[in-house]
């Protein structure tokens, strides 16, 4: 059985490289976001918000948390985006894939911000920071899907200034 493919081979050096850096500019946008929640008390919204949803639909799986286990874990959760982008530069076939659902959830989660702060006529937690964050999503997605769409397609090479010189 042969191993699944895990670098795609006719990557453009150049669609690896953006998605590369919208994969690393999506980590940090999401590491200023959770620090936007944290010090605009978003668990004091959220956690109160899941007690309401659970007694209106009992079936509805979604955690409370206390801040110490909350902050932790998306610490964790962006220590690893960024391990991963090495990963990314090279245009790592699991890793485009990974991406487009992570940055449509990414995206959601700053309308969300958004869209909750127009509702309620004030700032809700997280909402400074939630126009950044939907700028790198969408910025990590359209990279991804442009990447996914080069794969296959005859590498261009690119141009250095010594050939850029020598083509005039």
């Amino acid at each position: 059985m042969k191993p699944p493919e895990l670098l795609s081979k006719d990557l453009s050096p150049r669609a690896a490289r953006r998605f590369g850096r919208a994969w690393v500019a999506l980590a940090f946008a999401l590491a200023l976001h959770v620090t936007d929640e944290a010090l605009t008390d978003f668990l004091s919204v959220y956690n109160p918000t899941v007690h309401a949803l659970r007694d209106r639909m009992p079936w509805l799986p979604l955690p409370t948390f206390s801040f110490p286990v909350w902050i932790a874990g998306l610490a964790a959760g962006i220590a690893l985006l960024l391990l991963l982008s090495p990963l990314a530069f090279r245009g790592t076939k699991w890793i485009t894939i990974v991406a487009v659902p992570f940055s449509i959830l990414m995206t959601g989660n700053a309308l969300l911000h958004l869209g909750s702060s127009i509702y309620f006529g004030r700032f809700m937690p997280g909402v400074n920071s939630s126009p950044l964050l939907l700028a790198a999503s969408l910025f990590a997605l359209l990279s991804a899907l442009g990447l996914r769409k080069s794969v296959g397609q005859p590498i261009q090479p690119e141009a250095t200034p010594a050939s850029a010189a020598g083509d005039r």
